[in-house]
This record gives structure tokens, C-alpha cells and sequence, in this order.
């Protein structure tokens, strides 16, 4: 991409409220230039810097797939004084993006796989993006049986409503939304990803798992997996949540010799295990 410090100028062109709080919204973005449109060649996975002009940026992971064209997407919650000002902003107005950043989902070796997708709360936007890339008409016949478990404490917290009812009526996805406890108009599972992952029992046979979510969540799906017979080879995370920079730079986001940074932030459970804990 060039300068790896320099933003590339983009628009918002849609905004959309994901969650009944009001705190989570996807931007979409339109480069303002189309030969760095053309330049942004991002993976599944991979994240960029959101860059507002006088407050800052913010590391987070792309959560469109690169086979939507035309735009880049990312899903951000309200946090701190950079996503603060962005959920301010509205369609039209400018901004900029670093990247794409970090490694990706191994899409090569998934390739010709079972994947078992596992999603929890926020962390499920880049497993969105491999979602969308799996899908594709061009990419479906080069993966096998596609499972998705996808949770969130509430239906009012479940992210890409209108995609997750596309995604239920398609024949060749399966998917179970779950929420920790519905409410009066919920008719769909209840029950914590976990005990969902369990439930459903994907088979490990010529099969790799993909988990994101809070830590809580991680700690007790590991486990399941283990059960089931999935190897630490074949069970993969990313550690998004630890990204500054974006180019290892800061050294905040080293875990012994590596930076996630840039060694990251997707890695198999097989590699978590040589650092340290800390991770």
C-alpha cells in the first residue's frame, strides 16, 4: 500500500445501527480514490486503523468480505474517544483508513475442509467477512460442510440481523444463533455457545475450527472442541483485541518474540501454546 503511516482518504456512505443499545454501528466506506480502492486488496481476517482527523485511530478488523466490491466495512462499537467521534460522524463526511493489516484466516488451508465457525458477541465481525468470502458463488464449491454457532447475551445484541436470516435460508450453511436468554418476541435457541457447540457436535474428521469471542466464552468452548477430538493444529483465533499500531512499531502488542501486530493477530492454538501466558 505505500507509506504504511499515511491514511488513505475514505467517505462514509452508509452507516447502520446494529444493536438495540445503539453503541455498535457498521461504517461503510468508498475510497475517494479509486486506484487506492484498487490497492486495498485485504484478506478475511486482516484489519486496518481507523484514522479521525485530530482524536486519533483505532485498530479494527475488517468485517466485509473482499469478494463485496465497491466498499470496505468495519463494524465498531462506542468505546473510547476515536470510536466516540467516528459514531458521531455521519454518511458523507471523510476520514481515512491504514492498512489492511496483520495476517488472515488461512483461507488456502481451509480450502477443501469442513469449517466450523464460532462467534461470540462483538469479536464475530471478522468471522463475517470469512463467512461472506466461504459463500461466495465463485468460492463455495472449494470448501466442504460450513458450520456456524453464533451467540450474544440478548437477540437485541445479535449483530447482522438481515444476513443471519439470509444465511438460515440457504441450504448449504449450518447455522445456530443462540442468545444467553431471550425475551418475549425471541422464538430461536437459547443457551450459551458453549453448551451449543456441544449440542451440534461437529465432527472433526477433515474439519477446522474457527473461535472468536470474549475470553470467557474461549475458555469454556476449548474444552468441547478438545472432546470432540479437534486437535490444537485445527483450531484457530485471532487476538485482534490486542492490536495498537498495526506495524510493530509500539510494542504494545508483543507476547514474548512475537508482535500479533505482525505475526497476527490469527493464530492456531498449536502456536498460542509456545507463548506465554500472558497472551
Amino acid at each position: 500500500m505505500g507509506n504504511d503511516y499515511t491514511p488513505i482518504p475514505v467517505e462514509i456512505a452508509k452507516i447502520t445501527t446494529e444493536v438495540d443499545t445503539k453503541d455498535i454501528k457498521t461504517f461503510r466506506f468508498a475510497f475517494v480514490n479509486k486506484a487506492d480502492e484498487e490497492k486495498f486488496q485485504y484478506r478475511p481476517g486482516q484489519f486496518g486503523e481507523l484514522s479521525i482527523f485530530g482524536k486519533g485511530e483505532s485498530p479494527i478488523g475488517i468485517a466485509s468480505s473482499p469478494t463485496q466490491k465497491g466498499f470496505v466495512e468495519f463494524t465498531v462499537q462506542k468505546a473510547g474517544v476515536v470510536t466516540s467521534a467516528l459514531h458521531a460522524m455521519e454518511e458523507g463526511m471523510r476520514m481515512g483508513i491504514r492498512g489492511p493489516l496483520g495476517n488472515s484466516w488461512p483461507i488456502e488451508e481451509l480450502q477443501g475442509k469442513n469449517v466450523v465457525i464460532v462467534g461470540g458477541g462483538f469479536a464475530f465481525t471478522t468471522l463475517r467477512s470469512l463467512i461472506n468470502y466461504v459463500i461466495d458463488d465463485a468460492n463455495r464449491k472449494n470448501f466442504g460442510k460450513v458450520t456456524v454457532v453464533y451467540g450474544a447475551r440478548n437477540p437485541g445484541l445479535l449483530l447482522y440481523k438481515d444476513e443471519l436470516k439470509t444465511w438460515a435460508e440457504r441450504g448449504d450453511i449450518n447455522l445456530n444463533v443462540t442468545v444467553d436468554k431471550g425475551d418475549a418476541s425471541w422464538k430461536g435457541r437459547e443457551g450459551f455457545v458453549p453448551t451449543v457447540c456441544k449440542e451440534v457436535a461437529p465432527s472433526p474428521e477433515n474439519a477446522v475450527a474457527l473461535i472468536c469471542g470474549p475470553p470467557i466464552m474461549i475458555r469454556f468452548t476449548l474444552p468441547v472442541f478438545f472432546d470432540l477430538k479437534f486437535s490444537k493444529e485445527n483450531i484457530i483465533t485471532s487476538l485482534e483485541a490486542r492490536m495498537k499500531c498495526g506495524i510493530g512499531k509500539c510494542g504494545r502488542c508483543n507476547v514474548g518474540s512475537k508482535y500479533i501486530c505482525k505475526d497476527g493477530p490469527v493464530f492456531t492454538f498449536a502456536e498460542l501454546s509456545k507463548l506465554s501466558p500472558e497472551y
